[in-house]
């Protein structure tokens, strides 16, 4: 399959998104923030549709939509009025809503909105698949720069704010980084799947490995893995590639998830 080109810049687009997705997807299990990615993922639909009525680059605008999104959930949450819980669920149906409503104003809006909730990792084109890795490696490396505060934080907060670190703005940078992982993979798995990648691999990963940075490693790899296995058996089957790897991802889980306790044993 490696033989055409766009099969080399989807395998290329399937790894980044699966490590990047591997890495974040550790902070999102270990701090129970898997309804915050629901929440950003379907946000995003929201600035894609006003994109797509304005004549925007669709990419960026949902970038800076969900961004606004995560961070009026942090701030908002930290009011104490209303549970971070209820508020992802009344943004993130006001943006789906908003989305559909505008995309409804636009013909043949039923495919335009499929494409973006489904995704195509095999029509990623040269310069996608740059973006896509230049916004991996500054999610990655600012996850890098931030671990230790965020790994504290995660574990005892109080403890964290007694060494000094702003739990305010590390949980606001943390929405960030998951806002822009979303929207990087909204180009290849589509807004629906890519919250899946940033759940299942860290899930898998806490069934197998017993210390966090174990657990991180392990994430990334599975996240990978997942991507070039699905990929692979997607141009093989000529099933949906999206589906697919995340598919395989499941069917990872469930086999961990039915070996573990003979592991243990």
């Amino acid at each position: 399959m490696l033989e055409f080109a766009f099969m080399q810049r989807a395998l290329a687009a399937a790894l980044a998104i699966g490590v990047v997705c591997g890495a974040l997807g550790f902070f999102v299990v270990l701090r129970r923030l898997a309804f915050i990615g629901v929440g950003i993922s379907h946000s995003a639909i929201g600035g894609i549709a006003l994109a797509v009525v304005l004549g925007w680059n669709p990419l960026v605008t949902a970038a800076v939509f969900s961004v606004a999104v995560a961070l009026v959930i942090a701030r908002l949450s930290r009011g104490g009025r209303l549970s971070e819980d209820t508020l992802i669920g009344v943004l993130f149906s006001g943006s789906m809503a908003l989305g559909v409503v505008l995309f409804s104003l636009q013909r043949g809006y039923q495919q335009d909105l499929f494409g973006y909730l489904f995704g195509n990792v095999l029509a990623v084109t040269p310069a996608e698949l740059l973006v896509l890795g230049g916004a991996g490696l500054l999610v990655l490396g600012v996850l890098a720069l931030l671990f230790r505060p965020l790994l504290l934080v995660a574990f005892d907060e109080e403890v964290a704010r007694a060494y000094g670190h702003p739990v305010g703005l590390l949980d606001a940078a943390l929405l960030v980084l998951l806002a822009v992982t979303v929207v990087i993979g909204v180009r290849l798995v589509g807004i629906i799947l890519v919250e899946a990648l940033l759940v299942i691999p860290a899930a898998t990963a806490t069934l197998w490995a017993p210390h966090y940075r174990m657990q991180l490693l392990l994430s990334m790899s599975l996240g990978a893995t997942s991507g070039v296995a699905g990929l692979a058996a997607a141009y093989a089957l000529d099933l949906a590639a999206g589906g697919t790897i995340v598919l395989v991802s499941v069917a990872v889980f469930l086999v961990s998830l039915a070996l573990r306790p003979a592991r243990a044993a």
